[in-house]
């Protein structure tokens, strides 16, 4: 277990932060393999890290991206799909070897298992992985399923996770929010070999305590990022108000 925390003064400095870190790792692993894999979050945290990240100097043309989560029967059309968000801000700007993308439409089941076929024929070298105001990690709400050994599955959103995408700007309403999504399971998230985790703003402030200060529990699902062998978790100013009186 080894964690490693950056605390910036400001969203954009923990994303170039961020971003420079990921792009080490990236890099490195070219280096030694010829190739890399990276896991991509999206949503608002991540807006900084991932204009960074396009900026830095990366052989993308060796560079396959994998994403977390996405909502089920959303169109990809939808402000809210995250392969929109995906395309738009990180692959049309960058020369990847190949795309990923988790699809919530037509054969999900169908969808999930080609995914996970390909997620699996090779370990990932980098994990970027946000955390929610719940402290979820991609879409496993707390209580989270730590013991499933899928690659991914069809999950229920819990209702302040539906609010946090309506508080993004993504959804008008709660009942806007679509019931169900696709995510990434947590022991899949853990086989990266490394994670890198954004976290900025005062709305993340009490995830992020409750990630560093509590025991490993479903009901606060970032904590499992603390068994990690190798965690990166970037905080800002605003994040980290909250552990001022834990010493950090």
């Amino acid at each position: 277990m080894s964690i490693t925390i950056t605390i910036a003064q400001n969203p954009q400095e923990l994303g170039k932060r961020a971003a420079k870190k990921i792009a080490e790792l990236l890099c490195e692993a070219i280096a030694q393999r010829g190739e890399a894999r990276i896991i991509l979050s999206t949503g608002a945290s991540q807006f900084e890290t991932m204009e960074a990240l396009t900026a830095e100097d990366v052989d993308w043309a060796k560079v396959e991206m994998f994403h977390l989560d996405e909502y089920v029967a959303l169109s990809e059309s939808h402000i809210a799909s995250f392969r929109r968000y995906l395309k738009e801000r990180f692959v049309s700007k960058v020369g990847l070897k190949a795309a990923h993308f988790v699809n919530g439409e037509g054969d999900v089941q169908k969808n999930i298992a080609a995914l996970s076929a390909e997620l699996r024929s090779k370990t990932v070298d980098v994990g970027v992985i946000g955390i929610g105001e719940n402290g979820h990690i991609a879409f496993n709400d707390p209580p989270a399923d730590f013991e499933t050994e899928q690659a991914y599955k069809v999950v229920e959103l819990d209702g302040r996770c539906k609010q946090q995408q309506v508080g993004e700007g993504w959804f008008r309403s709660i009942q806007d929010v679509p019931v169900q999504a696709i995510t990434m399971c947590p022991r899949q998230i853990l086989s990266a070999r490394h994670i890198v985790s954004s976290v900025p703003h005062a709305v993340k402030a009490e995830a992020v305590y409750n990630t560093l200060t509590k025991a490993v529990d479903p009901m606060v699902p970032a904590t499992l990022l603390k068994t990690h062998a190798d965690w990166n978790l970037f905080i800002d100013h605003e994040s980290a108000s909250k552990l001022v009186a834990w010493g950090k």
